[in-house]
């Protein structure tokens, strides 16, 4: 079950470092000094522990509706339906009209930054990057009929072997400077934060992109539970990404050039077309958890009465949260297509990314405060403590993003609006449920 759900769960938030580091550096500007290296580090290592690890595996996942999870899992459990609560229905909704704005930009920024590395493989090859961008993503949609089952299957081997080959380029990288291991002190993320400035404020923006499939963790829980992801994330795709964040961090405190994109500087050159090979198949298969997450939230929306009725394909005998969703997923396959189109560049919609998920977090984490007191019956005092730490790291997060809005960060808050909208004035309330095929 663990390996299924790497090709499900983990392909967003396992390829984050082919963006993430690459952008932090960008946002730092040229040629970083080693207090400002060890620092991002610092920042990326400690964002994926408190967010990933703690928020979610350890905090959200313990609260389920019938084993599905994420946004609208939450606030069914706090009866928003029944209960008439207007402002949790509100935010609870926007925040996921949000998950699918994040749907539709993650598989075009997912492939568009594997497929880059074309140009370090083959500078004559760029000009195909964006034609073979768009029809890889035309074959992921087309595949999603297959269920999230089949495809798991299929795409969890590839995981397996994206996680072990990253882990071992980082662990190398990391061998030519291993003085990067001190970044695991947060100190060296505290200190270039609170003293770098504007700078350092705006790099939270790009050290973000570092959990931006943690969300989508969350609402894909139903489709295998909560046990084999903690399982796979503990056990192997924390730790990989520790290696390899380290790795690209190790080869900048060497000496090695920041432009182009660091991750595959740690490959040796003549495995490195091997390698964008690999990373294309495991940037189609990052875009695989956000679209089964939308999946699980649409058939969620739909049985409140949030959404109009729609035709739900169970995929699966075994697993009642593997379902398939024609009308969203052509819906997200042509949003995407279009991003793709539109921005052309990952670094153009790296801007556009973080601000969706970030507010989403946001969200999360208010409606985690209730559940903590409504759910698990904390006393205020608990419930605070722990909601304040995930409202401070989240919304440091989310204002870094702002600054975004005008360099693409409009496209997410432009598609919820349009979501939130279309939920409000097109749900017929006499419908609570859905028809399975």
């Amino acid at each position: 079950m663990s390996v299924a759900a790497l090709g499900i769960v983990f392909g967003d938030i396992g390829t984050s470092p082919l963006y993430t580091f690459k952008t932090v550096l960008k946002l730092t500007g040229h040629n970083p000094d080693a207090s400002a290296v060890l620092g991002c580090l610092s920042l990326i290592l400690w964002t994926l522990f408190l967010i990933t690890s703690v928020k979610y595996v350890n905090f959200a996942m313990r609260i389920s509706n019938d084993g599905e999870g994420g946004i609208i899992a939450i606030m069914t459990l706090l009866g928003a339906k029944k209960q008439r609560r207007p402002i949790i229905v509100a935010v609870g909704l926007f925040g996921a009209a949000l998950i699918y704005g994040d749907g539709a930009i993650t598989p075009a920024i997912s492939v568009l930054s594997a497929l880059e590395g074309m140009e370090q493989a083959t500078p004559t090859l760029a000009t195909y990057e964006l034609p073979l961008t768009i029809a890889i993503l035309v074959c992921l949609f087309a595949l999603q009929p297959q269920g999230a089952a089949r495809i798991g299957n299929a795409f969890g081997p590839v995981m397996l072997v994206w996680f072990l080959t990253i882990a071992l380029l980082g662990l190398a990288g990391a061998i030519r400077h291993p003085g990067v291991f001190a970044a695991l002190n947060p100190l060296y993320g505290l200190h270039y934060l609170f003293s770098g400035g504007v700078t350092s404020f705006l790099v939270l923006g790009g050290v973000f992109l570092c959990v931006t499939g943690a969300e989508a963790l969350y609402a894909d829980m139903g489709h295998f539970g909560a046990k084999p992801i903690r399982f796979a994330w503990t056990g192997l795709v924390f730790p990989s990404l520790i290696l390899n964040y380290a790795g690209q961090a190790a080869l900048v405190l060497d000496g090695a050039p920041t432009d182009g994109n660091i991750f595959y500087r740690l490959c040796p050159a003549p495995l490195v077309t091997p390698l964008v090979i690999l990373a294309t198949f495991a940037t189609i298969i990052a875009s695989q958890s956000i679209i089964t997450g939308a999946f699980s939230m649409t058939r969620q929306a739909i049985q409140l009465g949030w959404l109009p009725r729609l035709t739900i394909k169970q995929t699966s005998a075994e697993g009642y949260g593997q379902i398939y969703v024609g009308a969203v997923n052509w819906l997200l396959m042509i949003v995407t297509v279009a991003l793709a189109l539109g921005f052309r560049r990952s670094d153009n919609l790296a801007a556009a990314y973080g601000i969706a998920v970030s507010l989403t977090m946001l969200i999360t984490s208010v409606l985690l405060f209730i559940a903590m007191r409504e759910v698990w019956r904390w006393n205020v005092i608990a419930a605070g403590a722990a909601a304040a730490g995930f409202l401070v790291v989240d919304g440091a997060f989310f204002a870094a993003n702002l600054s975004k809005i005008l360099e693409g960060g409009y496209v997410p808050l432009l598609l919820a609006h349009r979501g939130l909208w279309r939920d409000a004035s097109l749900a017929p309330r006499r419908y609570v449920g859905a028809a399975p095929d």
